[in-house]
Formats: structure tokens, C-alpha cells, sequence
């Protein structure tokens, strides 16, 4: 059964301003793997990853009925299989999560579905 749906939807250029200018920002919203994986990256990649991120947790805490707040961004966690595929880890949530992300040149968005 599903508990929860969240959407979120981030502009890139802010997100560059945001990595460009407040650089302790990263360490706020990305787990220690994730940082591993960001820092591999070239700037625009960087960018993608990063709002990318940032729109999943946000999505995830809409998702669980809280918002950024209640939860710390650090206690999601945002990996890829494989095969490119997005997943979750959280210790917040034991259900099932399914999450996907995509962007444009413009904007990043992610949706999270919380399933019992």
C-alpha cells in the first residue's frame, strides 16, 4: 500500500550558485558515499548530481509527511546500482521506497513513492 508521494523540482542555476558560493553546503546535504561519488565529477556533472540529490531527500521528507526538519538530509542517502538505477537508504523508513530523478539543462526533479 502506498504512504506516501513526493515531488521536487530544483533550478541548476541555483544550485551552481549555491555549490560555487557556499561550498559547506555539500556537506549538509551529502552523505560521506555520496561525497565520494561528486567529487569524481566534472563541474557540470557536479552540478546534475548535486540537484539531483538535493530534489530526491527533498521529495523523500514530502514523501514521509515531515519535510526537511524533522529528518537531516544526511539520513537519506541517495546510490546508483549498477545499472544506473537510483535507491535509497534510510534508517528513517523500512517500507518499500522507489525514487526516480531526471533533469535538463535547466532543472533537476525527483519523485519518491513510500510503499508499505
Amino acid at each position: 500500500m502506498i504512504i506516501g508521494i513526493g515531488v521536487d523540482i530544483v533550478e541548476l542555476d541555483r544550485i551552481k550558485e549555491i555549490i560555487k558560493n557556499n561550498p559547506k553546503f555539500i556537506n549538509r546535504v551529502l552523505t560521506e558515499n555520496e561525497k565520494d561519488v561528486f567529487e569524481t565529477l566534472g563541474e557540470r556533472r557536479q552540478v546534475e548530481y548535486f540537484g539531483g540529490r538535493f530534489a530526491c531527500k527533498e521529495a523523500f521528507s514530502k514523501a514521509y509527511g515531515t519535510g526537511i526538519g524533522k529528518i537531516q538530509l544526511k539520513d537519506i542517502e541517495i546510490l546508483n546500482e549498477e545499472n544506473g538505477r537510483p535507491v535509497i537508504e534510510t534508517k528513517v523508513f523500512n517500507g518499500n521506497i522507489h525514487v526516480s530523478i531526471s533533469h535538463t539543462d535547466k532543472i533537476a526533479i525527483a519523485q519518491v513513492i513510500l510503499e508499505e
